[in-house]
């Protein structure tokens, strides 16, 4: 019984990952801070990332639906590279060795930020994993995806490229 629930689970998460969009956003009027290490121990900020697109997913290794989609998540970024794009994978209270791991299995090449004591995810409202947020050049959140998505999706990618020439304010500084 359990296997058949968590095989109805997995499907309905890939139906629901193979049809998602994404959504506007329109709950803060801010966009919450963000400060974190990554595995190497470098500090990201937002501010980092000043005129470009960011992609911000907040996910967990025992997530099923947050592994399905980290596929997608790397074709992304391969489709990005050399664009103002940025992805950052926020991994919500798990170790250190738990998301290398994970990403030496899962052949992550993208940074994957650690909030260890889930004080970030509080901050963003996450309630479900995975949640993602795509960030503007001028620093707010456009869209926000709850759940699994399929990343390199023709119409996801057109939403992402749609905002790269978003013009650059104060927003960031």
């Amino acid at each position: 019984m359990i296997k058949y629930l968590t095989g109805l689970l997995m499907l309905l998460s890939l139906s629901c990952m193979a049809a998602g969009q994404l959504e506007p956003y329109q709950s803060f009027t801010q966009t919450p801070a963000l400060s974190l290490k990554d595995l190497g121990q470098k500090v990201h900020t937002l501010q980092n990332y000043h005129g470009q697109v960011v992609l911000v997913n907040f996910w967990a290794s025992w997530c099923g639906p947050c592994v399905m989609e980290m596929p997608s998540l790397q074709r992304l970024q391969k489709a990005m590279t050399g664009k103002p794009f940025t992805l950052l994978a926020v991994n919500v209270e798990e170790s250190s060795g738990t998301v290398w791991k994970f990403a030496a299995r899962v052949q992550i090449h993208f940074p994957l930020l650690l909030d260890r004591d889930g004080q970030t995810a509080t901050d963003w409202g996450i309630d479900i994993y995975p949640t993602s947020f795509l960030i503007d050049p001028d620093g707010r959140i456009r869209y926000v995806a709850y759940g699994p998505r399929d990343w390199d999706d023709p119409e996801i990618i057109q939403a992402i490229e749609g905002m790269f020439g978003a013009s650059v304010s104060d927003a960031w500084k």
